[in-house]
């Protein structure tokens, strides 16, 4: 596993020393203690030392702590549907010790001075590390590029670009973008949707929206741009990154642009894992999403692609809304759901309570690989002896249902209410800290 160096960074400093007792790292083998000083695992086995804090783990799994590619904390501009504050503990008591918050607020994050206030406000809390996203963009317009080298310099060290919630439309300038990037090793993340076929659409096109008089969002919409930057990250040779892959087609063309050794990394939404265009019968403002759910075959081969590694990580793309944007028609409710708080549970029930994949696999798709496709320095590490203490602990037997009325998120547009799960994270660390504890 790649250790990437230091960025610059300032993060705040680790408090006192940690003991964790009764815990077993990735699910495996008999319990064992972990002692964190300063912020790092300093023994891990049997120890008796003694610590500022003491915690007994209830025998439950220790994994690395998450990291979420892909959230919308709405700071600045709409705060009364998440803050840096709401979300950063939504992440915590989801499992995440980092998360990157998308350019789309208001101002949009398009220059350093904004991203700076992102990093230093999560840190001042101290959380969780919320890294910015700048937007490849000026104000997500699709016409110029932004100073991806100012922000890359800035305090912010912003690493990842990317237009979400719109795509770059424009070839020639996504070509601009990747040469531009190339130069600064920074990654950029794509909304694939050609607008041009998804005008006015609300849901998959298929026969769920035909039967509801619903206008059909096509999957070619997606697979069209996933090819052709595909193709332009071959020919420029700088890194992009698929968000939120939602169709079969998608995943053939990933699968096709990974043989070639192509720079093209995927990402895939615990609701895209989950949930189908069935749910859309209650006309629910709640399930309208984008990219839209899709059927059942989609779901089906976006499991299996995550499990073959043809998509590299799970993102929530955690995306706040009010009452006001949700209760009204589908074809008027913006788009976006709810993931941080549920996101480990849905991809345990999927995955690991069926049998299909270990907690070790949950580690690699929610924590390992998206700190490595971002290359974000001491998260998504091996839990081990010098190792920086950015931990969860997680109840695999914890019977949940998911309650809208008790999330951190300020907003309430969650597509799992009523939903039952098992795992649950019980304690979260950010460097030693605790910032989440289950409350019984």
């Amino acid at each position: 596993m790649t250790h990437y160096p230091s960025t610059g960074r300032q993060y705040l400093p680790a408090a006192g020393s940690l003991r964790i007792d009764n815990v077993r790292p990735y699910g495996e083998g008999e319990p064992v203690s972990v002692l964190v000083e300063d912020g790092t695992i300093t023994q891990l086995g049997k120890v008796s030392a003694a610590a500022d804090t003491v915690i007994d783990g209830g025998g439950n799994v220790l994994l690395p702590g998450l990291v979420d590619m892909h959230v919308h904390l709405r700071e600045p501009g709409r705060e009364d549907t998440e803050t840096i504050e709401s979300g950063s503990r939504a992440a915590a008591k989801g499992g995440f010790t980092a998360v990157y918050t998308m350019a789309n607020t208001s101002p949009v994050t398009d220059q350093p001075i904004i991203a700076e206030s992102v990093w230093a406000k999560s840190q001042a809390l101290g959380l969780c590390d919320v890294h910015p996203v700048g937007s490849i963009t000026k104000g997500l317009e699709g016409k110029t590029l932004t100073e991806f080298g100012m922000m890359a310099r800035s305090d912010a060290k912003v690493r990842m670009f990317s237009d979400d919630g719109k795509c770059v439309q424009d070839p020639q300038l996504m070509r601009r973008a990747l040469e531009y990037a190339k130069g600064l090793d920074v990654l950029l993340a794509q909304h694939a949707e050609d607008h041009r076929m998804t005008d006015g659409a609300c849901a998959h096109e298929g026969a769920t929206a035909a039967k509801l008089g619903l206008r059909g969002w096509p999957r070619v919409a997606e697979e069209s741009i996933v090819i052709r930057d595909a193709l332009l990250a071959r020919d420029y040779g700088n890194r992009v990154h698929i968000c939120h892959a939602s169709t079969t087609g998608t995943v053939e063309l990933l699968k096709w642009a990974k043989d070639q050794g192509i720079p093209l990394t995927a990402e895939v939404t615990p609701h895209h894992l989950m949930l189908t265009d069935d749910k859309l019968v209650t006309y629910d403002g709640v399930f309208r999403v984008n990219p839209p759910l899709r059927e059942e075959h989609d779901t089906l081969a976006l499991r299996q692609a995550l499990l073959d590694g043809v998509i590299d990580c799970v993102s929530t793309d955690h995306a706040p809304h009010g009452a006001e944007d949700k209760c009204v028609e589908f074809e008027n409710a913006k788009p976006g759901m709810l993931g941080l708080e549920s996101s480990l549970a849905v991809v345990a029930k999927i995955f690991v309570e069926s049998g299909l994949a270990d907690w070790r696999f949950v580690a690699r798709v929610m924590s390992e690989k998206p700190a490595e496709i971002t290359r974000t320095p001491d998260h998504g590490r091996p839990i081990a002896v010098g190792e920086p203490a950015n931990l969860t602990i997680v109840d695999p037997k914890h019977a949940w249902t998911s309650d809208s009325a008790k999330l951190e998120s300020k907003s309430e547009n969650n597509p799992y209410e009523g939903e039952e799960f098992s795992a649950h994270v019980t304690h979260t660390f950010l460097r030693g800290n605790l910032t989440y504890k289950l409350e019984k």
